[in-house]
């Protein structure tokens, strides 16, 4: 089990490096579209600034629990899409019959698509993530569990993206689930979890689970409780499980394209 976790780690370590390399052909573009993702980010904060000088309190939130919230969104965006960014493209993958290329090479499909390409501006995000986390306040533990929910939230978020683009498997015209749910995750991460009440707030923990991206890592770095980290740590193992499980249960009714692309 050991040997196949290492392996697998080994192959996003390689496909992120080799892709990285690609993209380094041309520096000033790589480095421009980090810059602008970071600036974008603080432009985001401009609103709250405005909002917090009228009012001191949103939700139960202070603006430094703002700025926190919007680094884990960031950070769990920039996680999921740096390392794995094929996967929010995962529908035209299977459409265009795309998947040739991986089902032809001794790796793990699903691993091997998703971690073919990075995204470049997601790098921004998670470095903007930790400006963040530096500008509340940044303890050693706090970094840590910060860093865990980084990874924790960006699994969830990849796991949705699988899933929804997974559908492509069974309807030709899946694509506006993949984007609307790539959408939603997105909207909802950057809003106090307090504001959401009733039935709303029950979507955002199951359909939506941006509840577990954001509002429940936000609420454990103020006020720790290591059983919600633990239940927080199993959900997102549940929804990659799920995700890797409808994956290749859809994988059964690929057709080949017949598409045979070289990659290098």
């Amino acid at each position: 089990m050991f040997r196949e976790i290492k392996k697998e780690f080994k192959i996003i370590s390689l496909s992120t490096y080799y892709a990285i390399q690609r993209e380094m052909l041309n520096k000033a573009s790589f480095l421009s579209n980090v810059f602008f993702m970071i600036l974008n980010n603080l432009s985001m904060i401009i609103q709250w600034i405005v909002l917090f000088n009228l009012k001191s309190n949103i939700a139960g939130f202070e603006f430094k629990d703002i700025l926190l919230m919007w680094g884990m969104a960031a950070g769990t965006y920039g996680f999921a899409h740096f390392l794995f960014e094929k996967a929010f493209s995962l529908s035209s993958l299977i459409v265009d019959g795309s998947l040739d290329n991986y089902l032809v090479q001794p790796k793990n499909v699903l691993l091997s698509a998703i971690s073919s390409q990075i995204g470049v501006s997601a790098l921004g995000d998670l470095i903007f993530a930790y400006i963040m986390l530096i500008l509340t306040g940044v303890t050693l533990p706090k970094f840590l569990l910060f860093t865990l929910f980084i990874v924790t939230g960006g699994i969830i978020n990849l796991s949705i993206a699988i899933i929804s683009g997974s559908f492509s498997f069974w309807f030709k015209n899946s694509d506006i689930i993949e984007e609307t749910s790539s959408h939603l995750m997105i909207s909802f991460a950057t809003y106090p979890g307090g504001i959401f009440k009733g039935i709303v707030r029950v979507i955002l923990y199951t359909f939506i689970p941006v509840g577990f991206v954001t509002f429940l890592p936000v609420e454990l770095l103020l006020n720790f409780d290591l059983k919600l980290m633990l239940i927080l740590i199993a959900v997102s193992i549940l929804f990659i499980t799920l995700a890797t499980f409808m994956f290749y249960r859809g994988l059964r009714r690929y057709s080949s394209s017949n598409l045979m692309i070289a990659r290098i």
